[in-house]
Parts: C-alpha cells; sequence; structure tokens
C-alpha cells in the first residue's frame, strides 16, 4: 500500500500555509505570503497548495487526506459567546466580525473543495489549533518522548495548552483560556507602543533592552495577575479586544502615563519601558509554565510552539533555566506551521503511524520551500537587462561573495529551497560583516528601510557558535538569544557610556559593544543561529571560507526583504529587492550581480525600472 498522502492547511485568520506529508515525510511547505506578495496573507492558501502539490507531484485526487488547523466551529463559539456576554457593547465590531464568517469561514469544507477543483476523494479533518502547534513542535523534534509548551493569542478557546508526547501519540494535559491569554496580553502593549499587531510583537522584543521593566509591578499589582504555574488571569476592564477594535482600553492609558503612542511617531523612553516590562512578565510566565510542564510530565525535554515561541529571548533563558536538558521549537511555531502540525499529527495520531526519533530534527533545516534551477534564472536576467558573471565552480563562487562580504559589502544570498517560516536561514538572506561597526545602521537604513534600533542576528559555524555566544547546544532555526562571550565584549569609553541615556537610539547604536559589534545588541545579547552543512550546506560552506579569510566564523543574516514585504520568493522577487535598495551584490545561485555594474544609476531611474517588473 503506498503512503498516505497528507495535506495541511492553515489560514483564513493569519499567515496561510500549505505542507505536503508523504509517509510521514515532510514533502514541501511554504507561506501564501511568498507567492502573493502580501505580508501575512490570511486567505486560503491557493498557491502554496499548487507549489506544494508540485513539489510533491501530485493532483488533488491524489491526496488522501486534507486537514485544517483549527475547528471553525469552535471558534465561531467563542466569538459568539463573547460578543453576548459583553451586549451590547462591541456591536460595531460584532456587525464587521459576522459577514466574512457566514460566507466563508463557517463553510471552510466547501470553500476548500472549491479550491482544489472539486477532486477531493475523502473528507476534510479539523484538528483543534493547540493540538496542530503542540504536534508541529514534537513530531519533527529529535525528541522520543517531550513535554510540550504551547503559547499564543488565541485558537478556539484555548490560549495556553501544556501536552505530553510519545512515540507517535500526544496528549493536552492542562489548558489556558480565552480571554486570559500571555499572546494576547504581549500584542496589547505591542500595538499600545504604536507596532502592528501579528508582526510588531518582535520589534518589541528588540526594543526591550533598551528600557527597564518599571511598569512591570503596576501591571502585575493592577492588571495580570501571574500564578504559580504560569497561568494569568487578566482585569478585562483594561483591554478592549474582547469586543472592540482596539487592544486596549482607556484604562490602561493612566497607568501607562500616557495615550498610546501614534505609528511612525518617535520612539520614547516610555515605549522602551514598557517593552522591557512586558518582556519581563512573559519571560517569567514562560519560565513558570515550562516547571509546571516538567513536574506533570516527568520529561526531560521540552517541545515549544505557538507565536510566543518566535520571542528568542524568553527561549534563551528557558534554555539557561535548565528545567529540561534540551529544548526545540520549530522554525514556524506559529500560525503557518501549524499547517505542518495538523498534517503530522493526522499521520501519527490519527493514523497510528510510529515514528522513528533520529536524535536530529526532521525538518531539513526548514528548506521546505520552492528553488530555482539556471536554466529558471538566466532568461530573467537576461529579459531584465541585468549585468551579471556566472561562476560554476562553487569554491570560486564562495571565495568572491565571502571575499564581497569581508569587505564591508551588502550581499544578498539566493540558494536552494526557501525557508518555511519567518526566519532567513540562509536560503534568502541578506549578509553581512559582523566585525564592522556601522553594518548595523547601515543595512537598517539603506537596505531594509526599517527602525534603525532593530538588531540583527548571526549565523555563525556550529563548531565554532561556543567560542562566540554563551550558547550550550544548537540554534539551527535561530530560535534562541543568548549573551555574546565576556571575552569579546568591549567596554564602552566615558563618551560612550554618556550615550546610554540618549534618547535617539542612533546614538547609542554608534558604540561597538564586541568585537563582532553588528550583531551585539545593547544587553551583550544576539539571536543566534548555528550552521551545520547537513542541513545548510553550501551555506555552512560560505561560512566556512569567510573564517578561512578573515578568521571569522560570524555573518550577519537577515531575511532578504525590505520593511513591509515578505521574503523573497522567486528570482524575479530578488532582482527587484536588490535593484530598490543599496545592496552591493546579488548571488543568485551561481550568478553574481554587482550594483556597481548595473545601468540603472539613479533612484529615478530603478524605481521606474522596478514598477516594470510583473506583478501577480
Amino acid at each position: 500500500m503506498p503512503p498516505p498522502f497528507i495535506l495541511g492547511l492553515s489560514g483564513y485568520y493569519h499567515d496561510s500555509a500549505a505542507c505536503l506529508v508523504g509517509g510521514g515525510e515532510i514533502i514541501a511547505a511554504a507561506q501564501e505570503e511568498r507567492f502573493t506578495r502580501i505580508k501575512h496573507d490570511p486567505r486560503f492558501p491557493a498557491r502554496a497548495v499548487d507549489y506544494v502539490l508540485q513539489a510533491g507531484g501530485l493532483t488533488p485526487d491524489q491526496i488522501d487526506y486534507v486537514v485544517f488547523s483549527e475547528k471553525p466551529f469552535l471558534k465561531f463559539d467563542r466569538l459568539l459567546e463573547t460578543y453576548l456576554a459583553h451586549a451590547p457593547a462591541g456591536l460595531r465590531s460584532f456587525l464587521l466580525a459576522m459577514p466574512p464568517w457566514l460566507r466563508t469561514k463557517l463553510h471552510l469544507p466547501r470553500e476548500i473543495r472549491r479550491a482544489l477543483g472539486g477532486r477531493l476523494r475523502h473528507e476534510i479533518v479539523f484538528t483543534h489549533h493547540h493540538e496542530a502547534h503542540a504536534a508541529s513542535a514534537f513530531f519533527p523534534s529529535p525528541f522520543a518522548e517531550a513535554a510540550i509548551l504551547t503559547v499564543d493569542g488565541v485558537g478556539e478557546w484555548d490560549t495556553a495548552t501544556i501536552g505530553h508526547g510519545r512515540g507517535h501519540r500526544l496528549e493536552l494535559l492542562k489548558t489556558l483560556h480565552f480571554p486570559h491569554s500571555l499572546g494576547l496580553l504581549y500584542s496589547a502593549i505591542t500595538a499600545f507602543c504604536g507596532f502592528t499587531v501579528n508582526s510588531g510583537e518582535s520589534k518589541l522584543m528588540g526594543l526591550a533592552p533598551y528600557g527597564r521593566p518599571r511598569f512591570a509591578d503596576p501591571l502585575l499589582a493592577h492588571v495580570v495577575d501571574l500564578k504559580p504555574d504560569g497561568s494569568l488571569a487578566l482585569d478585562l476592564s483594561y483591554f478592549d479586544y474582547c469586543t472592540g477594535l482596539r487592544m486596549t482600553s482607556r484604562k490602561i492609558e493612566t497607568l501607562f502615563e500616557g495615550p498610546p503612542r501614534p505609528p511612525e511617531a518617535p520612539l520614547t523612553q516610555r515605549e522602551m519601558d514598557l517593552a522591557a516590562s512586558i518582556q519581563f512578565i512573559t519571560e517569567e510566565a514562560v519560565l513558570r509554565m515550562a516547571r509546571e510542564a516538567q513536574r506533570l510530565t516527568g520529561a526531560r525535554n521540552l517541545c515549544l510552539a505557538g507565536g510566543v515561541a518566535l520571542n528568542g529571548v524568553a527561549n534563551g533563558k528557558l534554555a539557561r533555566a535548565k528545567i529540561f536538558d534540551a529544548l526545540f521549537v520549530p522554525p514556524a511555531p506559529g500560525d503557518a506551521g501549524a499547517a505542518l502540525g495538523a498534517a503530522l499529527f493526522v499521520h501519527h495520531h490519527l493514523l497510528g503511524h510510529p515514528r522513528g526519533p533520529t536524535g536530529r530534527d526532521t525538518l531539513r533545516g526548514s528548506l521546505l520551500g520552492p528553488a530555482f534551477a539556471h536554466d529558471d534564472i538566466r532568461p530573467v536576467l537576461d529579459r531584465l537587462g541585468l549585468r551579471y558573471e556566472r561562476l560554476d565552480d562553487e569554491a570560486a563562487l564562495l571565495r568572491t561573495t565571502a571575499t564581497a562580504i569581508a569587505d564591508g559589502q551588502v550581499v544578498g544570498w539566493f540558494h536552494g529551497r526557501m525557508e518555511f517560516g519567518p526566519r532567513a536561514l540562509g536560503a534568502r538572506s541578506i549578509l553581512g560583516d559582523a566585525r564592522h561597526p556601522a553594518m548595523q545602521s547601515t543595512m537598517n537604513l539603506r537596505v531594509k528601510f526599517r527602525e534603525s534600533f532593530r538588531p540583527f542576528a548571526p549565523a555563525v559555524l556550529a563548531e565554532d557558535a561556543a567560542q562566540y555566544f554563551d550558547l550550550d547546544g544548537e540554534s539551527p532555526h535561530m530560535a534562541l538569544v543568548a549573551a555574546v562571550r565576556p571575552a569579546l565584549r568591549r567596554e564602552p569609553t566615558a563618551a560612550e557610556a554618556a550615550l546610554a541615556a540618549d534618547p535617539d537610539l542612533r546614538a547609542r547604536l554608534g558604540v561597538a559593544r564586541s568585537t563582532i559589534p553588528a550583531v551585539t545588541h545593547v544587553d551583550h545579547s544576539a539571536r543566534v543561529q548555528t550552521v551545520d552543512e547537513p542541513r545548510h550546506g553550501r551555506f555552512y560552506r560560505l561560512l566556512h571560507e569567510f573564517k578561512r579569510q578573515t578568521g571569522c566564523s560570524v555573518v550577519i543574516n537577515t531575511s532578504f526583504n525590505v520593511r513591509g514585504e515578505p521574503i523573497v520568493c522567486t528570482p524575479e522577487d530578488a532582482c527587484r529587492c536588490f535593484l530598490a535598495t543599496e545592496m552591493d551584490v546579488l548571488v543568485l545561485e551561481n550568478f553574481v550581480l554587482r550594483r556597481t555594474e548595473q545601468r540603472l544609476r539613479s533612484a529615478a531611474e530603478r524605481e521606474q525600472f522596478i514598477a516594470s517588473f510583473p506583478r501577480d
């Protein structure tokens, strides 16, 4: 009997994705946003489905099971109960929410069948959202047994769960229910500080080291009742997310010394202190939940998923606490990854197929998206009239690229299959020299066009990671924040120390805090990616060549995109991003493009040219 093919889906709410599993092997996975170029695209993942089926050589009628990572009727039940409990408040929000539910979301089986051409042979399966999260972390993990902690905004009713995975089974043991949610609390503060919910949380995490947690005690005294087991109860009078169109109510403005920061307004010390405060509470809650998970399961290992698992600072603190021997965070712990979890849940838990942990995860370094051959790329470059050099000798290509990075140039790196999840892990990356003091500002302002305070992540050879960072173990998915080793740190001069209180964050960035200053945050931390050859292939060999040339194993690795756009997927996307920024070099597989050699010189010429690119 051939292995069952299972199509996992997530979406209709946030960050749609599709995943194909065959015989328990993850064949392909991708987010819809990468194809539509709409960040966090919530619509049915039609193009992602097309891709994963093509990657598997399948048509819809060859799929054995389609599984969606949430139970829509339970979610609708929660919405109705919440609105009724607060009626007549929230009428406007209710009227806005109902039409899409009545048109589409309550009819997902029909919508899914229609999107797949009506060619499905079997019924559609729906998992609980947090079951999908738990499965996305445990089943691909290297562990035969583990505790599982899932924490996010909200699924159907659950906002956090503690589970236990053994073999091909998992069980959820304890749950926290809406409206009490650590994820929604973090998102509420994100919105109050002027950032966008569901994408700005990482900005808030990056802002936290600039502040002091002076709001933590007032929050814990008046707003958040944090229990010993990590569960929490929120005073809902401070929030408006149950029925309103805002995350917080006006009552919280008294506690936070004024109204919310308008988007794009200058950041003040208040926002930095709010970020530090909610980060402190989040870390404490996660640690308490983890201790409870260990108490309930007795397991030696922990798997972590849900949107809060993207908080690398909390993850790093959890790893250092040694509550568990080992911690595993998948590359897509949020809603996109729930598509993968749903498919694996059906294969292992519902169908009973065994799994055989080998001591390594089964996620292939998250490289599960499309790849493009040289014959796909060259016509694109020729059609666009771009000048390039082709280097088919990999050693020459790596020498050229490593030399460019070492010379202080910013390099766009496009190789192999695209990453699944929000992090660029060496397939669709922008690279720079971590030793260069001005590189962080250069890349933020001239290439990424994003806030100057945001830190960049280092990619480091796995075998050298302990030389640079206080990291015990691997971090292939860039999920852990660790401290830069004290031996590499640099004491600031008196003039530099005076900048620590400067309200202009750019002034604080001018201080070189270590021998790898471009990836060293103000608190001497870094969100580390460890790079090994089995997972990362050519990217590993590039870092090895950079080390040969410079003696340093660390480069900046940030996602290949600009602010507000998804990570690039196709060669066209990469060329557009390259030309729209002040990136110096673009490496598209074996093709090398240099900005100085392109015929487009002025910004106006580039804008006109980029506008001519085909867009869907």
